[in-house]
C-alpha cells in the first residue's frame, strides 16, 4: 500500500501514511475543509450556510471559539 499523500511505501505505525508528516498534512486538509464530502440533503446545505455565518461573525483570533480557547490554556 502506498501513501495517499506522497505515494512513499505506508509505514505500519503510521498506515496508511508512511509518516507522521503526511498523516499530519492529510488531518490538515480535512481540518481546513481542503477534503469535503459532498451531500444532496437540503438540511446539510443549510447547516453549511449557518456554519459559515458564524464563522464570519467570529473574531480572527479565536477568542470566541472554547476549542481554540482550551488548546492555547494547554499550551501555556
Amino acid at each position: 500500500m502506498s501513501c495517499p499523500i506522497c505515494q512513499k511505501d505506508a509505514a505500519d505505525r503510521y498506515r496508511p501514511f508512511c509518516s507522521k508528516r503526511c498523516a499530519d498534512v492529510d488531518l490538515g486538509r480535512w481540518m481546513t475543509g481542503g477534503y469535503a464530502i459532498a451531500s444532496e440533503r437540503d438540511e446539510d446545505v443549510e447547516e453549511a450556510e449557518q456554519a459559515m455565518a458564524r464563522l464570519a461573525e467570529t473574531p480572527s483570533d479565536g477568542a470566541a471559539d472554547p476549542v481554540f480557547r482550551d488548546a492555547q490554556k494547554t499550551r501555556h
